[in-house]
């Protein structure tokens, strides 16, 4: 990977993090019986997770899958790019129908073989992530790892849609690593199984096979690797701040002692 991008990356992971942290420091709350039941640094580490992985999993996730196209020779990249086209009417209908498919490849030859109807209906998709390489585009919909139906079934419906719109494309459904062991049919987290194959459509991208797709062969281990360096700054950050908050506690605790 060129130097140019494994320092854009790392600064990624970076200000993740010291985002997180300055979100931390301005919303306070309050958990009563969180505060009388468990130690404050616990209380503490909660907040920062949930406050982290949210954020990590929307901005700072796109941002790197951006980055790591570029870095593979994609000549154009955006996030939450916004595709606008017109689609048959009877295709769509068919395409609303195509969630009850757990196969892409079915899914897809249903869609391909619907009864047109002439009427053409205006389509907007916003994709996560887009980019351009050797004059084909690509559209990801990037979720969590643990996606509901509801959020599965709509990114199929739009990895059909714009597959219609341009065949020669390339549509995901993504999720940047694997909850439940390195290898993609150990993934087993059901309510997407309904909607998807999730161990063998190949529009399913999880872990390593999503960040290689990106970035090319070897990319995941090399963001990895990435990730390791920055982690030696954010965990001093953490620390710094863990220290600063503990310190405060003893404080007040010794006022009202």
């Amino acid at each position: 990977m060129d130097g140019k991008y494994e320092r854009l990356i790392e600064d990624e992971f970076v200000s993740c993090v010291r985002r997180t942290l300055e979100r931390m420091k301005k919303e306070e709350t309050k958990k009563p019986f969180h505060e009388i039941l468990l130690l404050e640094e616990a209380n503490l580490w909660s907040r920062f997770e949930r406050s982290f992985s949210t954020s990590f999993g929307q901005r700072g996730i796109e941002e790197i899958s951006r980055l790591a196209t570029l870095s593979d020779g994609a000549t154009a990249a955006e996030k939450q790019k916004e595709t606008v086209f017109k689609i048959d009417g009877g295709i769509l209908a068919e395409i609303n129908n195509a969630k009850g498919h757990s196969n892409w490849n079915d899914s897809l030859r249903h869609v391909e073989g619907a009864t047109k109807t002439g009427s053409m209906r205006e389509i907007k998709v916003i994709s996560d992530l887009w980019w351009k390489k050797d004059g084909v585009e690509n559209y990801v919909s990037i979720k969590t790892v643990q996606p509901n139906i509801d959020q599965t079934t709509v990114a199929k419906m739009d990895c059909l849609k714009l597959k219609v719109f341009d065949p020669n494309c390339n549509v995901f459904f993504g999720m940047y690593y694997n909850p439940f062991g390195e290898e993609r049919k150990e993934y087993r987290h059901t309510p997407p199984m309904s909607i998807f194959n999730m161990h063998s459509d190949p529009v399913v991208l999880i872990g390593e096979d999503y960040w290689d797709t990106l970035g090319g062969p070897g990319f995941y281990k090399e963001l990895l690797e990435i990730a390791r360096s920055a982690g030696e700054k954010t965990k001093k950050m953490m620390s710094g701040y863990s220290q600063g908050r503990i310190d405060l506690w003893r404080r007040l605790e010794e006022r009202n002692l």
